[in-house]
């Protein structure tokens, strides 16, 4: 079992770390909106059951977001969707 650490602030969100939301690992992609409104977009891994994106404003993010210690992600990793594309 891995430790959960509760995210209280946005700026410690990488892309290269994994991210519990809802009982669902998650990558983080990008940061989007407005500065008193911001969005921050997380896409589950693979494996995982949940297939679509997901975008978490700022009060979401620290009530329902938990960091991972131990794993991360490769960055270089393709999406499915341009792997897809690249078959063609």
């Amino acid at each position: 079992m891995q430790n959960l650490t509760r995210i209280h602030d946005s700026t410690l969100l990488t892309q290269s770390g994994v991210y519990q939301i809802d009982r669902t690992l998650y990558r983080y992609l990008e940061k989007t909106g407005t500065v008193k409104a911001p969005q921050y977009i997380f896409r589950p891994l693979s494996g995982e059951k949940k297939k679509g994106d997901i975008k978490l404003n700022h009060k979401a993010l620290t009530t329902r977001c938990y960091v991972v210690e131990g794993l991360s992600t490769n960055n270089s990793v393709v999406n499915q969707q341009s792997q897809q594309l690249s078959l063609f």
